[in-house]
């Protein structure tokens, strides 16, 4: 699994207005007769930035959804949250349990966009990207660069900017068979996850074309292969290097072989901070071809400018971060059609644990317990039902607070996990506990809390409102430090309460470990809890279902006793298309949401 912090919409990025844009998208063409070219144009809030996914920088959501668009793999997420094989990619199949050992077998005709085979080098160097097995520096030893979030300490060495728990116990070199088909992979330890392990490979023949200056693509991969196989730490210095940066651009590339794809779409055509232009692969013999011959996405993070790009016929259909002006405003557009759900995105409040503020034992001379009180005071001041009636049941009738930390509302063990894991507590707003705990504690009020969150945001704007005086009460002053640049300051130590989304992007349980296990990438807090690191090490090796449940529970019991933070609400969705463009929309709950079953799309004159 990949562990990249994974943020909800609402990130600042470069956009430009649909409206006043230098260079116009290509016209949708006229999907009413069969015999012409079909094309469909998209909204989407931030751009594309990195055909490399699987990077700690390129793994964002901005660049993971077109992914799934243009490359294939041995399995998919389906609407519901549930994996899916792709058999018509290749097949995977466990066959041992003592060890663990996986083998993944590519179908005989399976290409990249350029002609060039897709062969096992390419999912060896995946392994050898994913699991760092091969790096010559820790990853807790790399230092990052502020602009630019890139490694600025690993030259000369061997360092690819990734992590995979499950390719990380899969120490020895996997075994390549079946004419370069297929491979074997033999883990140290169970592991629950390993499903999810094989996926958007990128291809072995470029990286060994750029890296090590092989022109012939077989051979270039093959080159690859073996510096992995042999360890050639000269050549994958150069590998490394090149596959951290080498995918990463944000317009059309000179050089074509940093976006060859072996899905149904490849990159025609990309406009920075305009738009981006897909077209049909004749090279992909796969399942899940395209209806439209083209797919153009266009980037706006404004959603009321989206709706207005819609009436326009600019775009054909958009999913924005929904709030109840934006469906209001998109229910006046002729033909539109309006799909509401819930999404795997769930807002929620941490409180920081390690920046000597209110909340951190360090703040009352390491004394753990009045720490403890004050954070507990806190969140029985929060009014989450208030937040999700006044702000998301307008859009999603059905709306409820959500309960958990690691389950998303609706999938199967979250009502189980809800029912034992302790959030019952601050079921309702309770202002005189939060006083009694802070009188218990000794702390003089009102106890001053810097609350971060994205202040370009109306929703979060919103929230903040409600969180203000129902926090007063409770006594507690909240200092405003709302920021367009919140994403780029968490985990600085520069706030002490901070919202925003968490995004689900599979169902694989090993993720939340890389949340709130200590000293993980995403444990912005500095929670730190031995009995949760040990519940994680032991849920990352389970693979019964029922057992997960319960290790998950005990894992959530223990966050709601150190009164870590709280889940708010899940994120409503709202995919607004031109019912006459598009048809057949079924977009996902978790990643990739608006993009999922583009395959199965139809063009409503031709259904």
């Amino acid at each position: 699994m990949r562990s990249k912090r994974i943020f909800a919409l609402g990130a600042v990025v470069a956009t430009l207005s649909l409206a006043g844009t230098a260079c116009a998208a290509p016209d949708s063409n006229d999907n009413s007769s069969s015999n012409q070219k079909t094309s469909i144009t998209l909204g989407w809030n931030q751009p594309l930035y990195s055909f490399n996914g699987n990077t700690s920088n390129g793994n964002a959501t901005a660049n993971n959804n077109i992914k799934t668009v243009v490359n294939a793999a041995f399995s998919y997420v389906d609407a519901g949250g549930t994996l899916q094989p792709d058999t018509s990619f290749g097949k995977y199949e466990k066959t041992s349990d003592s060890p663990l050992t996986v083998k993944y077998t590519l179908n005989s005709d399976d290409e990249w966009s350029d002609g060039v085979p897709v062969t096992a080098d390419d999912m060896l160097l995946h392994w050898a990207a994913l699991g760092g097995n091969l790096n010559t520096i820790n990853a807790d030893q790399v230092k990052t660069d502020d602009a630019t979030g890139l490694p600025k300490n690993t030259k000369g060495k061997v360092y690819f900017d990734s992590s995979s728990i499950g390719f990380s116990l899969v120490k020895q070199v996997p075994e390549i068979a079946d004419d370069n088909h297929s491979m074997t992979l033999i883990y140290t330890k169970p592991f629950a996850d390993w499903q999810y392990d094989m996926t958007d490979f990128m291809p072995a023949h470029v990286v060994g074309m750029k890296a090590l200056g092989i022109s012939d693509p077989k051979e270039a991969a093959a080159a690859v292969t073996k510096a992995i196989q042999t360890d050639d730490k000269a050549a994958l210095v150069k590998i490394s290097s090149f596959w951290n940066t080498g995918f990463d651009f944000t317009k059309m590339p000179s050089d074509k072989d940093v976006a060859v794809t072996n899905g149904a779409y490849t990159l025609k055509d990309f406009k920075e901070n305009q738009y981006l232009t897909l077209a049909k692969n004749p090279k992909y013999k796969g399942d899940h071809k395209g209806t439209f011959d083209t797919i153009t996405v266009r980037w706006n993070e404004d959603p009321m400018a989206q709706v207005q790009a819609l009436k326009n016929g600019e775009i054909d259909m958009f999913s924005p971060q929904v709030t109840t002006d934006v469906v209001k405003a998109a229910e006046q557009v002729k033909d539109v059609s309006i799909k509401k759900g819930v999404e795997g995105t769930f807002e929620h409040m941490d409180l920081v644990q390690n920046n000597k503020g209110p909340f951190d034992p360090a703040a009352y001379g390491g004394d753990a317990a009045k720490a403890l009180l004050v954070r507990q005071a806190f969140l029985h001041g929060v009014p989450r039902q208030e937040v999700v009636d006044k702000l998301i049941k307008p859009v999603n009738a059905d709306a409820a607070v959500r309960n958990s930390f690691v389950k998303t509302e609706g999938t199967p063990g979250y009502d189980e996990i809800v029912a034992a894991n302790g959030s019952a507590d601050y079921a309702k707003v309770d202002p005189a506990k939060s006083l009694a705990l802070l009188k218990q504690a000794g702390v003089k009020t009102p106890v001053n809390v810097r609350m971060m969150y994205a202040k370009d945001n109306v929703r979060r704007v919103n929230e903040f409102q409600l969180y203000k005086p129902a926090l007063k009460a409770a006594g507690f002053n909240l200092i405003d430090q709302g920021s367009p640049d919140w994403s780029e300051k968490l985990g600085d130590g520069s706030y002490d309460a901070v919202f925003f989304g968490w995004q689900s992007t599979s169902p694989a349980v090993s993720a939340d470990r890389e949340t709130y296990a200590t000293g993980t990438i995403n444990n912005l807090v500095g929670y730190s809890n031995k009995t949760v690191d040990g519940l994680f090490d032991k849920l990352v090796l389970t693979s019964d279902q029922g057992e997960q449940v319960k290790i998950q529970t005990q894992i959530e019991q223990e966050m709601f006793k150190d009164a870590i933070g709280l889940p708010i609400f899940q994120f409503p969705s709202a995919n607004i298309a031109n019912s006459t463009r598009i048809s057949n929309v079924d977009p996902a709950i978790l990643a990739p949401t608006m993009f999922y079953g583009f395959w199965k799309w139809k063009v409503p004159s031709a259904s």
